[in-house]
């Protein structure tokens, strides 16, 4: 007995649900019944819950194709810093014999104060093969961005292995001196073997710690004066 009334009452709750959602206006929506209005608002929210997971994915998704993308480059410097790492004790071995190297040529280069003393060197070298200088004039100092170029213009005359000699002197100075624009010709027809050689000789030298300070300086005004201009 207690059974069938069971089943009785839950047939009559389902006939009631189903009373509900039969003739229902969907233009007026505050008149439904309780029973559409909760599943409306249930199925509302299942909505908004599913399209916001969707467009979460699909963001997700985007971004791991980004990732992706990246992988092959990120390999490809992993592979990069392995191969530096393990040659990272050549590469120091061959900083250090390069920094020697500059400091050996840093030593070439005589300092302001003895330029003098490099282009007496540079003359006694010719009069000491017996040269006669007709031309010996220094020109303008070219300032580069560590160093600066003296170019000398030197004319000298005497027989073919006293010039030959005098350029294998200037080579083996103890300072970089370096000839340029070489002319070797007989003075004359009737001189028996007597050359004359022109060229120009450019010696270096290193700036001092105030020529650097102040070279820097005129290019911060410079680098000023420019952007002040872009701005009028």
């Amino acid at each position: 007995m207690a059974n069938r009334n069971t089943n009785i009452d839950l047939g009559g709750l389902l006939e009631q649900a189903r009373g509900q959602f039969s003739g229902l206006n969907p233009n007026e929506p505050g008149q439904w019944p309780l029973l559409p209005k909760l599943a409306s608002f249930i199925f509302v929210v299942i909505l908004v819950i599913g399209l916001g997971w969707v467009a979460l994915l699909s963001s997700q998704s985007d971004a791991l194709e980004a990732e992706r993308a990246k992988e092959p480059r990120l390999k490809q410097e992993y592979r990069d810093k392995v191969g530096q790492a393990v040659n990272l004790a050549e590469l120091r071995k061959q900083r250090i014999q390069v920094e020697e190297y500059v400091k050996q040529l840093e030593k070439q280069l005589p300092g302001k104060a003895e330029m003098d003393a490099l282009l007496s060197d540079i003359n006694q070298a010719g009069l000491g093969r017996g040269l006669d200088f007709e031309l010996f004039r220094p020109g303008q100092v070219s300032v580069k961005d560590y160093y600066a170029e003296l170019p000398i213009s030197i004319r000298v005359t005497g027989r073919f292995h006293d010039v030959g000699a005098f350029t294998a002197d200037i080579a083996n100075l103890s300072r970089i001196v370096t000839l340029h624009n070489l002319v070797i010709a007989n003075v004359n027809a009737k001189d028996g073997g007597n050359l004359y050689m022109e060229a120009t000789a450019r010696t270096y030298r290193y700036l001092d710690q105030a020529e650097l300070d102040a070279m820097r300086a005129q290019n911060q005004g410079n680098g000023k004066g420019k952007k002040g201009g872009k701005k009028q």
